[in-house]
């Protein structure tokens, strides 16, 4: 039987990199993806969030066709197969590893000869990676002499060496140090910044704040939330942080009140502690009502902070007990 044809990529133009309908995997009797669908718009950075034993993995591996799924359809780069448009997808896996004794230049030309390029691109392209990430020191040394996070950067390198139009990571920060957190965040938004589209695996919820234009989130193969970070927020209350030493208790009887809780006092060298409160909003409610009504009530504030809810606590309030494995790391 004949393999998969590459699909000449003006046959695709203007194709979303990924569509997954229904999809649905299961292992014996156990349901590891659950009647999963999402669409990622070209030239975005998706985060594919959740506990360990979601399902992203999974996904990702159904999305390469890895593994097929049990049940559903995935297109990738308007094909119906990711074999059939391989070269223009860069996958940097969860498992990671090197060829421990070659030179670094040359782990990263052979994925880009493995994906198109010609060997002297490639080694152009290697070194020019190289240098732009800090490694040219390392070009010539062997991979063995580096360490785990430079590794990682090495190995991410080769992935995207080709410079694919998809590009999907699974656990890239997974190790790594902050200077290498930070490095690999640069690469994301580099490729971002020349139009290619993103798809990330993460347990860390600051890179998906700081790097996403939308998440999803799933939780026992299910998902259970796909949208925009600010609409993630918007599933929580907005919140209002005070500082007051006059009594608060008028601010309950607001509409725009659900809630308000003590916070551990402040302390000030002249006046000593100050009690504080968190004002939880009900709906979209304005925090300047709560502002407003503060003046008009004659409360006397020391501060006044509206915040939005993190994506931590989003991710906490959606996925329940199973999000404490993650709060733990």
């Amino acid at each position: 039987m004949a393999g998969p044809q590459l699909v000449n990529a003006k046959a695709t133009t203007g194709a979303a990199p990924l569509e997954v309908r229904g999809v649905t995997k299961l292992f014996g009797g156990f349901r590891a993806v659950d009647d999963v669908s999402f669409q990622l718009p070209a030239g975005a950075i998706y985060g594919f969030l959740g506990p360990n034993g979601a399902g992203k993995t999974t996904t990702i591996r159904m999305i390469l066709e890895i593994i097929k799924p049990t049940s559903g359809s995935i297109t990738v780069l308007g094909a119906s197969s990711a074999l059939q448009v391989r070269q223009r997808i860069g996958y940097l896996p969860e498992e990671k590893g090197l060829y421990k004794k070659m030179k670094n230049w040359a782990v990263i030309a052979y994925f880009a000869t493995l994906k198109g390029l010609s060997r002297a691109a490639a080694k152009r392209r290697a070194f020019e990676l190289l240098e732009r990430y800090g490694l040219k020191d390392f070009a010539t040394k062997p991979t063995e002499a580096l360490s785990k996070g430079m590794g990682q950067k090495v190995q991410m390198l080769a992935s995207i060496a080709h410079d694919p139009e998809f590009v999907i990571l699974d656990e890239p920060f997974s190790g790594l140090d902050p200077v290498n957190q930070q490095v690999m965040e640069d690469i994301i938004r580099d490729m971002a910044g020349r139009g290619r589209t993103i798809l990330f695996s993460t347990h860390v919820m600051q890179h998906a704040e700081r790097l996403c234009d939308r998440i999803l989130l799933l939780a026992k193969g299910r998902k259970i939330f796909d949208g925009t970070v600010a609409e993630a927020q918007r599933t929580l209350p907005r919140r209002v942080r005070i500082e007051t030493a006059d009594n608060i208790a008028p601010l309950t009887e607001l509409p725009e009140v659900a809630a308000v809780r003590p916070l551990p006092p402040t302390s000030d060298d002249r006046e000593g502690p100050v009690a504080a409160w968190e004002v939880e909003l009900r709906g979209a409610a304005d925090p300047q009502a709560v502002l407003q009504a503060c003046f008009v009530r004659g409360i006397r504030l020391r501060s006044f902070n509206q915040s939005e809810p993190t994506l931590h606590e989003v991710f906490m309030r959606l996925v329940g007990p199973e999000a404490r494995e993650v709060a733990a790391r």
